[in-house]
């Protein structure tokens, strides 16, 4: 039995830390500016990009090893899941339904499998594929029952959060694309997760520029609201730009840990470490956050669980014994 290499524990627990804590103070953001979406999404790539540039690039003097004509369809297919994953909030879509709905990357990666790389799959695979579905299905089904409480036109609410939703299904696909892409140059080029991380969050930049006004407006917002007084410096700092530098350092640990996992282990085994990832911070945000969470979002969040770990072969069908 081979052993488990430091560096792969060390990436796993990466993932674990920075993306579960990104996801708490993502949700402590939006329930501060539900619109402040544009904002986060800039702040992370411009870190990511920073930091790239000074440690990856050597500022500039490294030579790459993918082209930035390879790069850009990565970039495009990178910028727009991003851009969507964190503007949803604005459509009154719940963080719980956010995380739900992301978690059935297995469904959209095995449909283009399917199609473009003409994969074949076991039946246990497909079954485990149907019951993530129906999972999502019933989670969905239950989250959209809660639309028309709010105040305003019941039926424009639903109408916007629809919208939410088939925004984060179109970033589903688009980012299970984006892996196969991504596996391609890979193949190609040999695997090479910091330069990648480095360019696909450079590159975009310019595009924030599109967003400059919305931008700009949560950031003074952010001026507006609650203050919190610095102990040892004794400044007060916008409670929002506080959870945004946190949420902007957790991504980075979260993202590069990604990225590292995927040259240290099977994509297999990142998608399931990914999973349970994505089911701890849910749970977390039910209990801490005391999300709506009814009986029918918990069978739905067991089916998508379920059906995920059957499909990374964690648990298997029951066989009939040969008499």
């Amino acid at each position: 039995m081979s052993s488990i290499r430091p560096s792969s524990i060390l990436a796993t627990g990466g993932v674990f830390l920075g993306c579960c804590s990104g996801i708490i103070f993502l949700e402590l953001l939006v329930k501060l500016d539900p619109g402040a979406g544009n904002l986060i999404t800039a702040a992370q790539f411009a870190f990511i990009a920073l930091e790239g540039f000074i440690f990856t690039s050597n500022f500039g003097r490294t030579q790459r090893v993918i082209s930035l004509k390879d790069y850009g369809l990565l970039v495009f297919m990178f910028f727009l899941t991003s851009v969507c994953n964190n503007y949803v909030f604005e459509f009154n879509v719940p963080m719980t339904l956010h995380m739900i709905i992301r978690g059935g990357s297995l469904i959209s990666n095995m449909c283009l499998g399917r199609i473009l790389l003409k994969r074949h799959y076991t039946t246990r695979q497909y079954v485990s594929v149907i019951m993530i579905s129906v999972g999502i299905f019933i989670c969905t089904y239950c989250s959209s029952q809660d639309q028309g409480k709010g105040i305003g036109n019941t039926e424009s609410n639903f109408f916007w959060w629809l919208v939410g939703v088939l925004l984060l299904v179109l970033a589903l696909f688009v980012s299970s694309y984006m892996g196969i892409t991504q596996e391609l140059l890979y193949r190609k080029h040999g695997k090479c997760a910091r330069e990648a991380l480095y360019y696909t969050h450079l590159l975009p930049l310019p595009a924030f520029l599109f967003m400059y006004e919305n931008i700009k407006n949560h950031w003074f917002k952010a001026f507006e609201g609650e203050a919190i007084k610095l102990p040892l410096l004794h400044l007060s700092v916008p409670l929002i730009l506080v959870f945004l530098l946190a949420n902007v350092l957790a991504q980075h640990l979260c993202i590069s840990s990604v990225y590292a996992l995927t040259t240290e282990c099977s994509s297999l085994t990142v998608t399931l470490i990914l999973t349970l990832r994505k089911f701890i911070s849910l749970v977390f945000s039910i209990i801490y956050f005391r999300n709506p969470f009814t009986l029918y979002h918990w069978l739905g969040t067991f089916l998508v669980f379920v059906g995920t770990l059957m499909f990374a072969n964690i648990l298997r069908l029951p066989r009939r014994k040969n008499d």
